[in-house]
């Protein structure tokens, strides 16, 4: 050992020495993991000493972290926009490392990951609050919504400066030709066709209560999402679609919002929805989102709509721009000319994709472990197989969103683990089946040359019946990572991230570059997936069970 070494080792091999080295690279950022267990190493402590230093060092990084938070926005570019700038008016601070949960999904979703608190805040709208979330009918004041949002732990505050209300539209031509301005005037023409987004069509300040207020002669409505309505009022497939006061596509389609004569819908003032003790607990953070408090007009706001919605520009560049004050109100927004290339390969590609395989095979194999005992104990059990196929049979037909929705108060979070819980589920289906399916059908012959052979039930298993099955299972579980490709495509809703992210991100701003660039990745993987499991299948099936195609 060098003299320098020893010198070290003689330093460190006292509890004083080895804190004091410690808190000496604390500073760095890192432990003293190569050069400790270099010289340690070569001391007769060195478990003792070892242990001693991994326990300071993981207080010291504990005492050390910045206090986290966790900035959630729904599935639409005004959210993610404002998301984006609480989120970095936060980390400006030095107070906080702060997180942004973009695209969680619709109001149902945020507020529930707002209440289990897998979120801190999230920037919401006054009518939203009062009407959606709290059920109050008539028009609360901030204070009196405070006292109802208390008992959950839950204020709102800081306004924002804009109102972005709920509205109906139609394209300018059309409504001049039909001499309709109002809502009301909507009721003299029973024939148009309206298209509503999910959202509004289920929200209690939405369209039952709409149609109600103005006596409109329609019946349900075709539903969208919230960025193709525009596409459909363009290309004459919907005459009337909801839109946001404050989305820089009606100027860009010419449309008309028609006038809300009767006062039906309230004021959708912009404002943050947060947990209460968050202003306790930061702060500095607190302080700086309220110098945000009047700073977005609408104009302002629809100018950076246009930035995302026209120009094709990520949520954080424009919030950057806003925070920088490079974004002015009324400044003209030019559409993008990048390429499908550029699009496909841009920074978020590598992400997205390990994202999304994370997902599918982590879920893949908790599928693998539950469903290949279960299709046995289907196929050994006939008590057993009704209840077990009728379990998973009818999980595979709860609709992918309303799972999600029960799941994230269930394991009480967002994002990854309510994703591959659901994922699970939803794959257990053809393992479970093909395994139950590939055992019931093995020749009788067979089994009883198994048992004159005097073998035991489990070796019977293990050696014959699992491996004439084997073709059937492989089968199951490829269709099963198949579907999963596809379904955690839905894990961008919750904030899990994978190719669903850009597929979302698409639709809300009407981008089909950045749409095909999620979905023509989610569909190459999927091929590739059953390409790799039929190598698979040559490779653990006895080329005598290849002979007959799998079940």
């Amino acid at each position: 050992m060098k003299k320098s070494d020893m010198k070290e080792s003689r330093r460190i091999n006292s509890p004083l020495g080895s804190l004091g080295l410690i808190v000496g690279l604390r500073g760095q950022g890192s432990c003293p993991y190569p050069r400790t267990l270099g010289v340690l190493a070569g001391s007769g402590e060195f478990i003792r000493r070892l242990s001693f230093s991994l326990l300071l060092c993981l207080l010291t990084v504990s005492a050390s972290a910045a206090p986290t938070l966790t900035v959630g926005s729904k599935r639409f570019p005004e959210s993610e926009i404002l998301g984006e700038i609480l989120t970095q008016t936060a980390n400006k601070t030095g107070e906080t490392q702060a997180m942004h949960r973009l695209g969680l999904g619709n109001t149902g979703i945020v507020f529930a990951a707002l209440k289990t608190g897998s979120i801190d805040l999230y920037p919401e709208y006054v009518g939203t609050i009062s009407q959606e979330l709290l059920k109050d009918k008539g028009q609360p004041s901030l204070d009196e919504m405070n006292r109802q949002l208390a008992p959950m732990g839950l204020a709102a505050g800081v306004p924002l400066g804009f109102n972005d209300g709920y509205g109906l539209a139609m394209r300018e031509d059309e409504a001049q030709k039909l001499g309709i301005k109002t809502l009301s005037d909507l009721a003299r023409h029973p024939d148009l066709k309206l298209g509503l987004s999910q959202e509004f069509l289920k929200r209690a300040d939405g369209w039952e209560g709409l149609k109600a207020a103005y006596g409109l002669p329609f019946g349900t409505p075709q539903g969208f999402d919230h960025g193709a309505a525009y596409r459909a009022l363009a290309g004459g497939q919907t005459d009337v679609a909801d839109v946001y006061t404050t989305d820089a596509e009606i100027q860009q389609y010419r449309l008309r919002v028609l006038d809300d004569d009767g006062r039906y819908f309230p004021s959708y003032d912009a404002l943050l929805l947060y947990r209460k003790d968050l202003p306790r607990r930061l702060p500095k953070t607190w302080a700086a989102f309220q110098a945000l408090r009047g700073k977005i007009s609408a104009p302002l706001m629809i100018a950076m709509n246009a930035e995302v919605n026209i120009s094709h520009k990520s949520a954080p560049a424009v919030a950057a721009d806003f925070l920088a004050g490079r974004v002015t109100a009324g400044q003209r927004a030019t559409a993008s000319r990048t390429s499908f290339w550029s699009v496909l390969a841009a920074p978020d590609f590598w992400p997205a994709t390990w994202q999304h395989l994370f997902l599918v095979f982590v879920s893949l194999a908790l599928s693998i472990l539950a469903g290949i005992p279960l299709g046995i104990w289907a196929a050994r059990s006939r008590p057993a197989a009704g209840p077990v196929l009728s379990t998973v049979g009818l999980i595979q037909t709860i609709p992918s969103l309303a799972l999600l929705a029960f799941l994230i108060p269930l394991v009480n979070q967002i994002g990854t683990v309510p994703t591959i819980i659901a994922l699970f589920l939803y794959s257990l289906l053809p393992i479970v089946r093909n395994t139950y399916t590939g055992l019931t059908d093995i020749s009788p012959a067979l089994r009883e040359s198994a048992l004159a052979l005097g073998l035991p039930a489990g070796a019977r298993l293990r050696l014959i019946e699992l491996p004439l099955a084997a073709r059937a299972i492989l089968a199951g579980i490829k269709t099963s990572a198949v579907i999963n490709v596809g379904t955690a495509t839905i894990a961008a809703f919750i904030g899990a991230g994978g190719y669903g992210n850009r597929i979302n991100e698409g639709l809300q701003t009407n981008n089909n570059d950045l749409l095909l660039a999620g979905a023509i990745p989610a569909a190459a993987l999927a091929l590739l997936v059953q390409w790799a499991f039929d190598l698979l299948d040559r490779a653990v099936v006895p080329a005598g069970l290849r002979a007959a195609p799998p079940r």
